[in-house]
């Protein structure tokens, strides 16, 4: 399909008396709302979007080291976005490629913290265990391990995995099984399926 033969999405401007409602967008109402968002959310602010999630976040969190500029950080945001994860925490370097969250990173908390040693003193203080998700000697399947349902699931970079320092800070090292030829899969790929893993666990799956 070519992208002009492709339907647009979202909704135009709003037709009729604008509703009385706080929560939408005067801007929104007037232009129409092509966001990347459910339609349950059209035409809402965005602050109200992230008001209204934050009365239903999962009590999971993930964590992502970014020593080398890794790529994947926007999609795993995305990804903690789709899932309703709590917080996301990026390890390391402060600045990352936005492009793949698909604009997902103005509705979901995402905290910066320079060192591992940082993001394990606030693991610790906040009490929420450090479960990290790497193909390592010694590892356990994910499949078969019950997750917590307050947690830290920590990812490390595309090639190199998690940081030696930050494997001795977890509290579970857990693997995807894998069956292939390939040593490892894509780490944005390892993470949502890690956090569909929890999902499976203690969401409250409608329907």
């Amino acid at each position: 399909m070519d992208a002009e033969d492709q339907p647009e999405v979202g909704v135009g401007p709003w037709e009729g008396a604008w509703p009385d409602d706080p929560r939408l967008d005067p801007e929104l109402l007037r232009e129409g709302d092509r966001r990347n968002v459910v339609d349950a959310y059209r035409y809402w602010s965005v602050e109200a979007i992230v008001a209204d999630l934050d009365t239903r976040r999962h009590p999971f969190h993930v964590v992502v080291e970014n020593w080398q500029h890794d790529h994947n950080i926007g999609s795993i945001v995305r990804t903690a976005n789709a899932f309703l994860a709590a917080e996301v925490h990026v390890v390391g370097r402060r600045r990352w490629n936005r492009r793949g969250a698909m604009v997902t990173d103005r509705y979901q908390h995402v905290h910066h913290h320079a060192t591992v040693a940082d993001v394990v003193a606030w693991a610790r203080t906040a009490g929420v265990p450090l479960v990290a998700i790497d193909n390592v000697d010694g590892s356990r399947p994910i499949e078969r391990a019950a997750l917590p349902r307050q947690c830290a699931l920590v990812f490390g970079q595309e090639g190199p995995g998690l940081s030696e320092e930050m494997l001795a800070a977890a509290d579970a090292v857990l693997a995807i099984s894998q069956f292939g030829s390939t040593r490892s899969i894509n780490v944005g790929a390892a993470a949502a399926v890690a956090m569909h893993a929890w999902i499976a666990q203690h969401a409250d799956i409608p329907g």
